[in-house]
């Protein structure tokens, strides 16, 4: 016997207790923080161009460029973990609670601002990467209890779990 499905491809009872998903599912809040970070990326930049004296931070020396270079390769393999997780978790419905989200609740954001940003700018011998970094995360948390609310409203229960399972919840 075959079970009927809806247009969706879920069996009408299932199609129900999934969690509603598009777009907004898979870019989170990343566009508003787009639109916050994003005029001060453009002007840091453009102000490094111009006055790329103001910007340096000497060097950087031989221990900076190693921290540098091992923190941002951790962000980025941190950041591609989160990337794949969410294109492949996000869209079937589920909700991610492994790799990178076990330890801390938008490790996407956290790795760009944190381990990416900054210790790229160091490797390019400038500060902006640090402020760009700063900027981000601050933006990120303040868009994150709006996110955090949707998550709680399309995944109930499996939500405030994961929420109080997560390792460093408040980074």
């Amino acid at each position: 016997m075959t079970v009927p499905h809806t247009a969706q491809g879920q069996p009408p009872d299932l199609q129900d207790h999934r969690p509603r998903l598009g777009l907004r599912a898979l870019i989170g809040s990343g566009d508003r923080i787009a639109t916050v970070v994003l005029p001060f990326l453009v002007v840091g930049v453009l102000l490094n161009l111009a006055f790329p004296e103001a910007f340096r931070v000497g060097g950087p020396p031989l221990w900076l460029a190693v921290v540098s270079a091992v923190l941002l390769a951790l962000g980025a393999v941190v950041w591609a973990w989160s990337v794949v997780l969410i294109l492949t978790k996000v869209r079937a419905g589920e909700l991610v609670t492994s790799g990178p989200y076990a330890v801390v609740k938008h490790p996407l954001y956290t790795a760009v601002a944190l381990l990416v940003l900054p210790w790229l700018g160091f490797l390019l011998d400038s500060w902006l990467g640090a402020v760009l970094g700063v900027a981000l995360y601050v933006v990120s948390r303040r868009f994150a209890p709006d996110e955090e609310a949707e998550l709680a409203d399309d995944f109930g229960a499996a939500w405030d779990a994961y929420r109080d399972h997560v390792i460093l919840p408040w980074l």
